[in-house]
């Protein structure tokens, strides 16, 4: 029951099922007013009619023209069953007619006034509800028309069963659609608690189905995204834990083999102090290496996000093409800049110069001595792209899916220094700014392109 009290779909069921008979009652009872009163105002009027014709062929002739006017009608045989006719005297009884009772005039009414009353009165020695036409006359007493409303009534009942019976049915329609949504919405919500409910277990790869493109499918299509991002970042932490304490087992190694082969021979002030070095230089790497992860978290962070400013990427390329042009020349790599100075993105300034030089660091290092490294600024399918391309040997296609992944070395380059962060710290600031890194076959060499969104004015 308390779940039924705080459930959002029989709210709305409830809600939708009020509205529905409000809407429902309103609409059926501006109907059946409508149509009765057209039936009533029509039966006035032709009341009003003949009380007219009566009147017009009796004024200023004898009283007799009127009492024979009055049988005439009553004798006509045209819904004679029924029609009402009654001339009253000025002493109040009844000269000619077909009622033996009738209401009498209201004392308020002017002289010269008509007035129309329904009422009960006798006619054939039965009580009849009519409606009446009451006409003074000049000479006193009146005349009375009317017409037995038994026929109107049956229509009146017929138009307020209908009326009814529409309302039902479309009470049901509505308590029925009600249901039908409630069932949906459940149905919905069930698929998006149960995928919740899976992923609280520890199935990181449930997603929630999603089919058409209705407002429950956009909500799953970005809970999906969503979880996407989770799963690839609950990996890469895995992949980190393992990845470091492998990683570090190496240096920290080496550190101490250094320091207790300086302990077991005889201290000298130049073992040790090499010990010390070696060390020194050991533990930097480490620190580099944490820089590296922590400049990493920074960028999937996003909190950096409230620094970003209006950029040329073409000026933040020339200056990191400036920054590595001596380092090619040394390593006999040809580096040529080729840039766009219209492309503008918003973001980070430092993020992103720290992105595009990892990706000259890469290409200048493995791509050998001889090759060529192309930096580029364009716009590439409707974003603004930085491109870095290099004539080295490139890397294999089954790898290119991994090269992104913290600590992932090629077998060919494991030899050379490094700790396999450079190509994932540029992989997630492209991500932290609403983009990507793409790694292609340059064939040959590889071709590295960062796609960002292009500013909006």
């Amino acid at each position: 029951m308390s779940r039924l009290r705080t459930s959002i779909a029989i709210k709305l069921v409830l809600g939708y099922g009020l509205l529905g008979t409000a809407s429902i009652a309103l609409v059926s009872g501006v109907f059946y007013r409508g149509t009765v009163g057209v039936l009533e105002r029509e039966n006035d009027s032709r009341l009003i009619a003949q009380s007219d014709r009566v009147m017009a062929r009796a004024t200023g002739r004898p009283h007799k023209v009127l009492l024979a006017e009055v049988r005439r009608q009553l004798d006509d045989g045209i819904d004679s069953d029924r029609e009402i006719f009654e001339l009253v005297a000025a002493d109040g009884h009844g000269e000619v007619g077909n009622l033996t009772s009738w209401p009498a005039l209201s004392p308020e009414r002017e002289d010269d006034n008509q007035q129309i009353v329904t009422s009960v009165v006798i006619r054939a020695g039965l009580p009849t509800r009519a409606r009446l036409v009451m006409r003074p006359l000049k000479q006193g007493g009146m005349l009375i028309v009317g017409r037995d409303l038994a026929e109107q009534e049956a229509v009146r009942t017929v138009i307020w069963h209908a009326v009814l019976a529409g309302a039902a049915v479309s009470l049901l329609l509505t308590v029925g659609g009600a249901l039908l949504f409630r069932s949906m919405t459940e149905r919905r919500l069930g698929a998006i608690r149960r995928t919740a409910a899976q992923i609280e277990a520890g199935d990181l790869s449930s997603r929630i189905p999603v089919a058409g493109d209705d407002e429950f499918a956009l909500l799953g299509s970005d809970i999906n995204r969503m979880l996407d991002r989770i799963e690839r970042l609950m990996d890469g932490i895995r992949h980190v834990s393992n990845a470091i304490a492998h990683d570090l087992r190496t240096p920290l190694g080496r550190i101490r083999s250094k320091l207790d082969e300086a302990l077991r021979h005889e201290p000298s002030v130049p073992r040790l102090t090499g010990a010390a070095h070696d060390a020194i230089d050991h533990i930097d790497d480490l620190i580099r290496l944490f820089e590296r992860l922590l400049q990493i978290a920074e960028a999937e962070s996003g909190v950096r996000t409230r620094l970003f400013e209006r950029l040329a990427l073409a000026q933040i390329a020339r200056d990191m093409g400036e920054m590595y042009e001596a380092s090619a020349e040394d390593r006999g790599v040809t580096l040529t800049l080729e840039l766009d100075d219209s492309v503008q993105v918003d973001g980070d300034r430092n993020l992103l110069a720290s992105a595009v030089a990892s990706l000259l660091d890469n290409a200048i290092k493995y791509a050998g001595a001889g090759a060529e490294v192309r930096l580029g600024v364009q716009q590439y399918q409707g974003r603004a792209a930085i491109v870095v391309a290099d004539t080295g040997p490139g890397i294999p296609a089954a790898e290119l899916g991994k090269v992104t992944q913290r600590f992932y070395r090629v077998d060919a380059s494991r030899h050379l220094p490094g700790n396999g962060l450079g190509l994932a710290i540029v992989s997630a600031t492209a991500l932290s700014h609403g983009g990507e890194l793409q790694l292609e076959d340059g064939a040959p060499g590889l071709v590295a392109r960062i796609l960002l969104p292009l500013a909006t004015a």
